[in-house]
């Protein structure tokens, strides 16, 4: 038995110890001494003049480099048959002398990228699907792991948010058997404060208990995808019902935020959804301040935007905080809108963005802002029984013989798969690839897994994981939800 299937046969009280056991742990090994002190050194660096963060992130934007080409086969390989000395690489624009990297190479080199200067023992293995259904594996640190956490906890404190404070967290975590017939439909994480609500049930006959279980407990910060807040949002409106206590902050993750999702969450909660960009490659991050600025984290990783045809920006970007899988120059796919007169390497014309380090008077310039980010934006598969799922991207995460992947629905007793195969992949990834789906959406609904050579694309070039065509389950490119 394995351990999803020996977690959903426990008792709803042993499943809460189980989510706190994994909580425990968590807390104790990435929360820790060296964690507060990271995160310590995070806030300072917000507070710095414009001129030393850029010079901090040059910095180790050139060690890093040094570390790559000396110390990773692939690098070693690519500087050499290049004729790029590393040398000359010493701020974000001499990058472009670098091809960029894609996620298929990541894949096809596998120990290649891998450095030979951290040991096995200190490997922490990490993975990630992105927007394209394909699942990439790789190594991290421990220290990488707490600087990526030290840079999102540095964002919510901008917001309030205190570690140690109470979250009702929205996400894709199956931590409710899909079979599971009645309420809770929540479970709890202690250790790391959080009521842990499943995003598979949220159709309108359950929507009552959730909201029930938010007034009893009032947790004062909500967390999740914004596809699941805004299912909440649109029950609360449609119903005339109110949560009925004062939330302290809202942030939202793994999708990006649509205009009219954010108009609906604050509409029915009475509070503004936050968001901050990031992934766990750790090659970019965008944190919002608390004007509502995009800004570019410059101490975290070293982040490109190339030009596109329609106005828009490629994000590419260096992950100068992880020495084990050194990803230089990667195409995360995702598209970013800039500023007007922002996204340069320059803070020449920037307003103060209005956002203080803790616990510090001094403001802050935002260097390099976004007005938008595109990438994440998927409709939902709908159930037969009415309920619609956001954010698959869990089934594919250690699928990584799947190249690409879009989940496609015309009726709402079925869906397809498409699938680009990797040159690995066999009868058995396509076994598993049935059982996560499965695991997820329930025996109710038709699944087909439909073998093609390549997917389509919209005009902007982005991959869409989950596209529908029933009203219920599609949103547009405005961000309106079809059933409303």
């Amino acid at each position: 038995m394995n351990a999803e299937k020996l977690y959903n046969s426990l008792p709803v009280p042993l499943q809460n110890a189980a989510c706190s056991l994994v909580g425990w742990r968590i807390q104790r090994t990435r929360f820790d001494a060296r964690f507060a002190q990271m995160l310590a050194e995070a806030q300072q660096r917000a507070a710095w003049p414009p001129e030393r963060r850029l010079e901090y992130r040059d910095q180790r934007l050139r060690a890093f480099v040094r570390h790559a080409a000396e110390t990773v086969p692939y690098y070693r390989d690519l500087f050499r048959e290049q004729n790029i000395d590393p040398g000359n690489i010493r701020a974000l624009d001499d990058l472009k002398q670098l091809p960029i990297l894609t996620k298929a190479e990541v894949q096809r080199q596998g120990d290649r990228m891998l450095s030979e200067a951290v040991a096995t023992s200190q490997r922490v293995m990490a993975h990630t699907s992105g927007t394209t259904g394909g699942g990439l594996r790789f190594a991290t640190t421990a220290d990488a792991v707490r600087e990526q956490w030290a840079v999102w906890w540095r964002y919510r404190r901008w917001h309030g948010i205190e570690p140690g404070t109470w979250c009702g967290y929205f996400g894709g975590r199956s931590v409710v058997p899909l079979g599971q017939q009645g309420p809770p439909w929540w479970r709890y994480n202690r250790p790391g404060r959080q009521i842990l609500f499943s995003g598979y049930h949220l159709s309108p006959e359950n929507m009552p208990a959730y909201v029930d279980q938010l007034r009893r407990r009032r947790p004062p910060w909500l967390h999740g995808y914004p596809s699941l807040l805004a299912l909440l949002a649109s029950y609360l409106l449609d119903s005339g019902e109110e949560l009925g206590y004062a939330l302290k902050a809202i942030t939202i993750g793994a999708e990006n935020l649509l205009p009219q999702q954010a108009a609906l969450i604050e509409r029915a909660l009475g509070i503004r959804p936050r968001q901050h960009y990031g992934m766990a490659e750790a090659v970019a991050n965008i944190s919002e301040t608390p004007d509502g600025t995009l800004m570019v984290d410059e101490d975290f990783a070293a982040v490109e935007f190339l030009p596109t045809n329609n106005g828009q920006h490629r994000i590419i970007g260096t992950n100068f905080s992880n020495p084990a899988t050194p990803l230089l120059r990667y195409d995360v796919q995702d598209l970013a809108t800039l500023e007007p007169k922002r996204g340069r390497d320059s803070f020449a014309g920037n307003r103060p963005s209005g956002c203080f380090a803790q616990k510090s008077p001094v403001p802050f310039l935002a260097l390099r802002t976004v007005a938008a980010i595109d990438g994440r934006r998927e409709d939902y598969v709908v159930l037969p029984g009415g309920a619609r799922v956001g954010r698959m991207d869990h089934i594919f995460k250690d699928l990584t013989n799947i190249r690409e992947a879009q989940i496609h629905q015309r009726h709402a007793e079925r869906i397809t798969i498409r699938v680009v195969r990797g040159g690995a992949y066999t009868e058995a990834d396509e076994q598993r690839l049935l059982e996560e789906t499965r695991s997820r959406l329930g025996r109710e609904i038709g699944i087909e897994i439909e073998y093609v050579d390549r997917l389509p694309r919209s005009s902007t070039g982005k991959l869409r994981l989950v596209v529908s065509e029933l009203e219920g389950g599609h949103i547009t490119p405005e961000g309106a939800h079809g059933n409303r």
